[in-house]
């Protein structure tokens, strides 16, 4: 803090003393009512703290502490008004992509709507079985943990009735790449460039 810094923090409290000291002094006799004076005084603290707070920032900016921010002056990203104490770790989660740390019923809810695309990359049937059955078994097991958070209402999957559909979507996959080869083989075939008159 250098020396005018000082010297107006100096002001500032002689100036709340003085102003202590006559509010009192009015107190005593009568002529202000407490409860206003109370209600008043948190007013003031709080327009101080936001001063202070202002004075802060602007102190930084002249010594050029937010140089190079890419929010300086700009609302936070993902800011909606809405008070959220834990915004910044789930902005940070979602930018960086950080699996494995959220409670198992989170987890569960993104590995469940992620599960079709994942058996579609599986290419033999007992894969997608063994898949299916390692996840119901998570469910049941995330189900009888008591350790708080929130419910696990993830459903378990009919492994049969999975399997029959990751069969349909890989047949119809197939089928769909055999089309689009025909099409490909149809289109590259040489053409002729004259016509036959008849």
């Amino acid at each position: 803090m250098n020396d005018v810094d000082a010297r107006m923090d100096r002001l500032r409290r002689a100036a709340r003393y003085r102003y202590q000291q006559l509010v009192d002094s009015e107190i005593e006799r009568g002529s202000l009512d407490p409860d206003e004076v109370r209600e008043e005084r948190r007013l003031l603290k709080a327009a101080d703290v936001a001063a202070h707070a202002r004075a802060q920032i602007e102190q930084a900016e002249r010594r050029g502490d937010f140089a190079g921010n890419p929010y300086h002056g700009k609302p936070l990203p993902g800011n909606d008004g809405r008070h959220d104490p834990d915004w910044w770790i789930k902005s940070k989660i979602e930018r960086e992509d950080i699996r494995g740390i959220a409670p198992p019923a989170l987890s569960l809810r993104t590995e469940d709507a992620e599960l079709d695309g994942h058996l579609d990359e599986l290419s033999v049937e007992s894969d997608v079985r063994d898949v299916l059955e390692d996840f119901n078994a998570r469910v049941k097991e995330a189900r009888r943990q008591l350790l708080g958070g929130p419910p696990v209402v993830t459903p378990l999957r009919d492994v049969d009735a999975e399997v029959a559909g990751w069969r349909e979507r890989r047949e119809a996959r197939l089928a769909s790449a055999a089309h689009a080869a025909e099409q490909l083989q149809l289109d590259t075939r040489p053409r002729r460039w004259w016509r036959r008159r008849g």
